[in-house]
């Protein structure tokens, strides 16, 4: 088998017709039904089953997309870092990245990169959820990955500060004018959830920390995005949660941000499948690097400071660290 074949095998599946496939890949339809019944040859038996009206996958098929779609990607990835290592005109790195990360974040962080690297472009991921993220990386979407550290991964993971996740209340607000708060003193205040909220040991983070706290968070409204909750609660819907740099740069001055005392929390990193080198390097280092970019450095000698040897170690305050 062909990397090629693979190729037109990922293409016919994610356009779920040979015909569009074959449109995207610039080729002739027999060309391409050609090399995937030469494809099902070598592995022994039927991947597609064709349909009047497209093509399913048969269990076969099923076992064999995963290994196909990461060495399409894997080998799309060595192409791309070749060509970014090298400074080349149009290199192209990958970032795949959570809402919060993309919106409070890189934004700056890619500036930089433009005014440095201006022949390598940078194409943007984003994920609503951490287990999404670290998915899609595993699966060869992205270069690299930068988010919450994962709880296990066996590629390289570079922390490069944390978080904190604060809450967001109207200017009128009894609180506004307080720079932090107990969570207990929030027990008879409604929420503004979120779908991106984070998962600690398989419940919602909020619902946590605010059964520890004695009591449990009444929902005034769900929404599916952080920057939408926040402008709930500007509003004066109720009070939601969210990172300090989504509220105080890319959303605006329109509400009032606590601290959670003692602090939220969250370490974030960089992990990839493979080493990191090349762009993806500078990248990461260009990350570690600026102060502005909306991330904490690590205090230095903290005994839980993650580090190379210990990545995954816990790194807030004696509080509830958010996952």
């Amino acid at each position: 088998m062909s990397l090629r074949q693979m190729e037109y095998f990922v293409a016919v599946v994610e356009e779920s017709s040979f015909t569009r496939a074959a449109e995207r890949l610039h080729v002739t339809q027999p060309a391409l039904s050609h090399q995937v019944k030469a494809l099902e040859r070598a592995v022994g038996g039927e991947l597609l089953e064709r349909l009047p009206r497209g093509v399913l996958l048969t269990p076969m098929g099923r076992a064999f997309l995963p290994h196909a779609e990461r060495s399409v990607r894997s080998a799309a990835q060595a192409r791309r870092a070749a060509r970014a290592a090298a400074g080349a005109e149009g290199g192209e790195l990958h970032i795949a990245t959570v809402h919060s990360v993309a919106v409070g974040i890189l934004p700056e962080v890619f500036a930089h990169w433009r005014r440095a690297h201006p022949g390598v472009g940078l194409v943007l991921h984003e994920y609503a959820s951490t287990e999404a993220l670290e998915e899609q990386v595993e699966r060869g979407t992205a270069d690299l990955a930068v988010g919450p550290l994962p709880g296990r991964w066996t590629g390289p993971v570079v922390p490069v500060g944390e978080e904190e996740i604060v809450l967001v209340v109207p200017f009128d607000d009894p609180l506004a004018g307080r720079s932090s708060v107990a969570l207990h003193e929030l027990a008879d205040r409604s929420w503004v959830r979120c779908a991106m909220e984070p998962v600690v040991q398989g419940r919602p983070f909020l619902e946590g920390v605010c059964e520890a706290a004695g009591f449990a968070p009444p929902t005034a409204v769900w929404t599916e995005h952080t920057s939408t909750a926040v402008r709930m609660a500007a509003a004066g819907v109720g009070v939601s949660t969210a990172p300090a740099h989504i509220v105080r740069g890319a959303i605006g001055e329109d509400c009032a941000v606590l601290s959670v005392d003692p602090p939220w929390l969250r370490a974030l990193g960089v992990f990839s499948r493979v080493p990191l080198t090349g762009a993806a390097h500078a990248f990461t280092e260009l990350l570690r690097s600026l102060p502005t970019a909306g991330l904490r450095a690590f205090p230095p000698g903290r005994p839980d400071t993650p580090s190379p040897e210990r990545p995954y170690a816990d790194c807030g305050a004696p509080s509830p660290v958010v996952r």
